[in-house]
């Protein structure tokens, strides 16, 4: 789990470049602090990059024709490093450009548990280099008959199973509550249904996703319950993300891709490693094509209404906000506090 350090000092949130593969003496130069001395516009300008559409999954989804000019960015923030560097590169696309930044949301060789994913670097990670939209590509549980392993469905709402996890960039000194009623991004899930449906991927619009706390899989009288409350999907992750996105104000979208029936379905067997392993690996190729075929239609922010979800939620009146929390989360309130 990422360790708050909000309080710390911001000379030491930086972004590092390197290309993939390698860090040269040039690119350790090219170090960009994140000074505290920067201020108003300036500040905004050195804490948020250029817009980029955001990737969160495995490995290999990357890997996909036409994304070139690939470099790793290495970005320090105030809640610790992210999972892992993030994959910059630009997908060139007849349809138009647009760059991509990848991040594997368990660190490559899969380090991170569920439970211990920093979620608040990742998220802050992907605002400050100036993602507007992400793209979030899971593994999930099936508790219906009819969304099949190898099948995607594109949720819309969540159910939270979690304990204790970190999910919010605010607090004591900055306090804010954003609407969360409609917890994804309508228009990015649209999208994602409609390029599916194009590429006869085997794709569902709408369904509510349970967000466990794991790591270990549901017992089966649990997966029973979860079934009689009515939710579709079930998995680990993507809940914890969609809030943080929403409070950086970033379109979000789940890609959830079905592995396996929980443990419920009498005719199949209980879910394995093995088995999640064994789909997801077949389905690898489906969410490239959905990813290459939806991201060149995000060469412009969508027009939604997440981007503008701190604009009445921030509580804590001017003269009471913690400057080091302000400071701390420059690329994400900067635009409404100024300098």
């Amino acid at each position: 789990m990422g360790r708050a350090r909000a309080q710390a000092d911001a000379s030491r949130w930086r972004r590092t470049d390197a290309p993939r593969g390698r860090r040269t003496a040039a690119a350790r130069r090219r170090s960009i602090p994140w000074s505290r001395s920067r201020s108003g516009a300036a500040a905004r300008r050195a804490n948020v990059s250029e817009r980029c559409v955001g990737v969160i999954g495995g490995s290999g989804l990357y890997e996909m024709e036409g994304f070139a000019e690939l470099r790793e960015v290495r970005v320090r923030t105030p809640f610790g490093d992210p999972s892992d560097a993030i994959l910059c590169g630009e997908l060139r696309a007849p349809q138009g450009n647009v760059r991509l930044a990848f991040l594997p949301r368990h660190g490559r060789g899969h380090r991170y548990s569920p439970s211990t994913i920093p979620y608040r670097a990742n998220l802050w990670a992907l605002k400050s280099l100036g993602c507007t939209e992400i793209l979030s590509v899971s593994a999930v549980g099936s508790m219906r008959e009819d969304l099949h392993p190898g099948d995607f469905v594109i949720v819309d709402q969540f159910f939270d199973r979690t304990m204790g996890r970190a999910s919010t960039f605010f607090g004591t000194g900055l306090v804010a509550h954003v609407m969360f009623a409609d917890p994804l991004c309508k228009e990015l899930g649209d999208l994602l249904y409609e390029q599916g449906r194009a590429l006869s991927i085997p794709i569902h619009r709408g369904g509510t996703y349970l967000c466990m706390e794991g790591p270990a899989f549901s017992t089966r009288a649990e997966s029973r319950i979860y079934r009689q409350w009515g939710v579709d999907v079930i998995g680990m992750t993507n809940l914890t993300e969609a809030k943080l996105a929403r409070e950086a104000e970033i379109s979000y979208a789940t890609i959830a891709m079905v592995t396996d029936y929980d443990c419920w379905h009498e005719e199949h067997d209980a879910v394995t490693v093995d088995a999640v392993v064994a789909v997801m690996r077949s389905n690898v190729g489906k969410a490239k094509a959905l990813l290459a075929a939806t991201a060149p239609r995000l060469a412009q922010p969508l027009a939604c209404a997440c981007k503008d979800a701190l604009k009445s939620a921030i509580m804590t009146h001017r003269e009471a906000i913690d400057p080091a929390m302000a400071e701390a989360l420059r690329p994400i309130v900067g635009r409404y506090l100024g300098g």
